[in-house]
């Protein structure tokens, strides 16, 4: 008597979620929509429809109150022939060079003498705490510091050394240098962080490489630690030029762009003439070419960067 023996069967696969197996899910377009519209319509009314709002207001003329005039181009024309303008202009290429090279350059300094040693982190820490003030409360600090018969003048007196009698945000050029100098007391931590993470990141062959060479000091730097940090520091350089040329609360809560007008930034000016003077359309137009300013430096430099390093390979 024979037995019939059962032949196991494979269960079909469960069919996926939301469809037949292998086939997407034809809703699954307007879902991803349906999640990703909050963020884009954030975005657009709170940063494209002010800057096309801007723009049509820099050619009016707008006090906010009254309906806004069509004038052409006659704010950027009187931008240009203010002579207040050249005043701004120059303390904002000051402000670049300033606050782009003096706080980039001590940074990494700091960085490179702070990095690999026992108590690195205590000698960067003076350096790092400054960045959690915000502008406004860096300029109270430096304002205390530097105004007329303020510490700076009581310590350089009692030192008997030059200077005890100088009005640090009262005189021009010392007004523009002094912010300078209290913008990089903040940044210089900043930067020693990013300088860090760009060390930390560099391989140890090449350096092992360079040492077994004879190269030590200056020219492991230079043909070795400098090339390696060459696109990091392209980044640093353009975070650093970006937040110089719209700078602001730091020099209105010093000086407010004063005395007269001597210490404004183009950023001051657009406040200044905008929020202060009521003259909305000629400070949309100030912002216009700031933002013009800003993205032309920017991408003049970038391209400049892609070009050196194309060279280079």
């Amino acid at each position: 008597m024979s037995v019939a023996t059962a032949t196991p069967t494979r269960s079909p696969a469960a069919p996926a979620a939301g469809g037949r197996a292998g086939q997407s899910d034809p809703g699954a377009p307007w879902g991803a929509l349906g999640f990703g519209s909050p963020g884009a319509l954030g975005v657009l009314l709170l940063l494209y429809a002010p800057f096309l709002y801007t723009v049509v207001l820099s050619f009016t003329e707008y006090d906010g109150l009254t309906s806004p005039q069509w004038v052409g181009i006659d704010n950027f024309t009187r931008f240009f022939e203010d002579p207040a303008m050249g005043t701004s202009v120059r303390n904002t290429l000051m402000w670049v060079v300033g606050t782009t090279l003096v706080p980039v350059a001590l940074g990494l300094l700091v960085a490179l003498l702070s990095f690999g040693i026992r108590g690195g982190t205590l000698l960067r820490l003076p350096f790092m705490l400054p960045y959690a003030l915000s502008g406004a409360g860096l300029g109270v600090i430096w304002g205390f510091i530097l105004q007329s018969g303020g510490a700076a003048n009581d310590i350089l007196g009692a030192l008997g050394l030059p200077g005890a009698d100088t009005s640090f945000l009262l005189e021009q050029p010392w007004n523009t240098i002094s912010m300078i100098v209290a913008w990089t007391w903040q940044q210089t931590g900043v930067n020693t962080l990013f300088f860090l993470v760009g060390l930390q990141s560099i391989p140890k062959e090449p350096l092992e490489a360079a040492r077994l060479d004879g190269a030590t000091g200056w020219k492991l730097f230079r043909h070795v630690i400098w090339p390696l940090l060459a696109p990091l520091t392209t980044v640093v350089v353009g975070l650093a030029l970006v937040a110089s040329l719209k700078t602001f609360d730091i020099v209105w809560v010093m000086t407010q762009g004063g005395p007269g007008r001597n210490s404004e930034t183009l950023a001051v000016t657009m406040y200044r003439d905008a929020f202060v003077a009521g003259e909305y359309g000629y400070g949309s137009a100030v912002a216009m070419v700031l933002t013009l300013t800003t993205g032309a430096v920017t991408l003049a430099y970038l391209r400049r960067q892609v070009k050196v390093r194309e060279d280079l390979s």
